[in-house]
């Protein structure tokens, strides 16, 4: 295995450097009391809870802004992907600022531009303002998230303290994802949309003031410029990527403009490579991938992701269209995933100790299959308490069983004094990985189901949906709510019923074809762990868990 980057950390000291680093970046933190610690870790995961929970709470409103502003499908995904996409693509550039300038300043500057953007998103008037202020607030929840797993990293000094931390973080970050679906629910049963946007205003300016008062500051020692080339290359690589995918069902998916899009990532991304192992102070240190117990969880991390917003991109859609469930009926429906989600986290890095972060991923990655293969099987009529269930029990599961272990890997592979960019990578390959599954998932989705329904809402009598229902019908199952309100004469009673039917079916023969999509990636995935990744736990890289060789 190559040389771990950060040095073995546990089979002997680490170098003088790390030292006085972690003497110089937690000289604040050092001083606080236990007590003060557990407030500033508090603060920290509440700060965290507030940019993970404003994405899943915005998937649940995506049917009421869909029917209230008449947007296409590709609207709706890029509602959900111009934050994701502008969040990722700029993690790395944040993380390495926090490392320099002080993570605790990033952080604060963050929360401000997430509370402003936010309230810009809830006085939009049409799905242009949306997505623009989506992708703000991606912009600055950017400058929030690396901060919090980095000041972690500082704060806690104690390995056994840093676990807890770590778990705590991780249970978090699960949780948060799925829990947004009841919040949202909840909003939207008593007030509309807008009420996503508006809940984040005080909630991150309370956040806001707790960091101010309860956490210290810290950062790292960094010479040279900032790597502007390499954010620029990596930002292009993605959008054009992220792009492409999500306007191929559109366009064609090998049309001329598809395959430019595909042209331009593979280029821009291709030379952001080039540039980070030529340039001296490079955003990603590019020899990070060389160590396995880096890479390969940070690839688990992003299919894991890939699946986990894909599904829940496409699950919406099954209980507010298929299902015809309010946002609150479908918020409640999901409590089983975040309870999961939230008591599986702790127990992954327990078990991790046990029997090694390989096996860990592995289970957790065929658990995930396991859940994705049911959720895609599942027809209009299928019971809740049977086979949905045990799919949202499993997934559950499978996603908390990849991201503590993943977490801990990257996190023991970095110096403490990149904390904030070996925080970014994680964001990042998380952030990459949803962007990827809404935009793969929901794309497939919407080939199979306009294939199978046009042909059909193409023949309905004007009298019972006009040329634009039309042509919103064609693009989303969710149309259903709105066509199912709209008074019918008797006459058309059994064209309408026969018309929402083969809807229904052509959106869930979509989500069976996208499934199969995700169940490949994770069991590939799975099998590339078992053939490159260590099996004997991590005891010279596990710093967090104090293992020692």
């Amino acid at each position: 295995m190559p040389t771990d980057i950060a040095g073995t950390i546990g089979s002997r000291r680490p170098s003088a450097a790390v030292d006085a680093h972690v003497n110089r970046s937690s000289a604040t933190a050092s001083g606080l009391s236990r007590r003060g610690r557990w407030l500033a870790l508090f603060v920290i995961c509440f700060a965290e809870l507030l940019v993970v929970l404003d994405n899943t709470v915005v998937v649940v409103a995506l049917p009421s802004v869909g029917i209230d502003l008449r947007t296409s499908f590709s609207g709706l995904q890029w509602m959900v992907d111009a934050y994701t996409l502008t969040f990722a693509g700029l993690l790395l550039a944040f993380g390495h600022l926090g490392d320099r300038y002080g993570r605790r300043k990033a952080m604060m500057v963050g929360l401000v531009g997430v509370g402003v953007m936010s309230a810009g998103g809830a006085v939009a008037t049409d799905i242009s303002q949306v997505i623009a202020s989506r992708a703000a607030m991606g912009v600055f929840a950017a400058a929030v998230f690396p901060a919090t797993l980095a000041l972690i990293m500082n704060i806690f000094t104690d390995a056994r303290e840093k676990a807890l931390a770590i778990a705590a973080w991780t249970v978090m970050a699960g949780f948060a994802v799925a829990i947004g679906p009841t919040a949202g629910g909840w909003l939207l049963e008593h007030f509309s949309w807008h009420s996503v946007f508006w809940m984040n205003v005080p909630f991150a300016a309370v956040a806001l003031i707790a960091i101010w008062l309860l956490v210290p500051e810290s950062k790292g020692s960094h010479a040279g410029r900032l790597d502007i080339v390499g954010i620029a290359l990596s930002l292009v690589g993605i959008t054009a990527l992220v792009w492409a995918i999500i306007e191929a069902p559109k366009h064609g998916w090998m049309a001329p403009i598809s395959l430019a899009g595909y042209g331009l990532s593979a280029l821009s991304l291709g030379s952001f490579v080039l540039w980070e192992l030529r340039t001296p102070a490079p955003v990603l240190n590019m020899q990070l991938f060389r160590n396995r117990r880096f890479a390969l969880p940070a690839l688990t991390i992003a299919v894991g992701y890939f699946c986990l917003f894909g599904e829940l991109f496409l699950i919406t859609q099954y209980f507010q269209g298929i299902r015809e469930m309010t946002p609150l009926q479908f918020g409640l429906h999901a409590l089983p995933f975040a309870a999961c989600i939230a008591l599986g986290a702790p127990l992954a890095l327990l078990l991790a100790q046990k029997i090694g972060t390989t096996a860990v991923l592995i289970i957790g990655l065929v658990v995930t299959s396991a859940g994705m293969y049911l959720a895609g099987q599942s027809k209009v009529d299928t019971p809740y308490f049977g086979p949905i269930l045990l799919a949202m029990i499993l997934l559950g599961i499978g996603i908390a069983f990849i991201q503590g272990p993943a977490t801990e890997s990257i996190m023991s592979s970095v110096p403490l004094d990149e904390a904030g960019a070996g925080s970014a990578v994680n964001d990042t390959t998380r952030e990459i990985g949803g962007t990827l599954g809404v935009a793969v998932l929901g794309s497939i989705a919407a080939s199979v189901y306009t294939t199978k329904a046009k042909p059909a809402i193409d023949a309905v009598p004007d009298s019972l949906m006009n040329s634009h229902e039309k042509d919103f019908a064609s693009q989303s199952v969710l149309s259903v709510v709105e066509i199912a309100k709209h008074p019918t004469n008797p006459l058309l009673a059994q064209p309408k019923a026969h018309l929402i039917d083969t809807m229904k079916s052509a959106a869930v023969a979509g989500f069976e074809v996208g499934s199969y999509a995700t169940i490949t990636a994770a069991l590939l995935t799975a099998v590339l762990l078992a053939i490159f990744l260590p099996w004997k736990p991590a005891t010279g890289n596990s710093v967090l868990l104090g293992w020692k060789d």
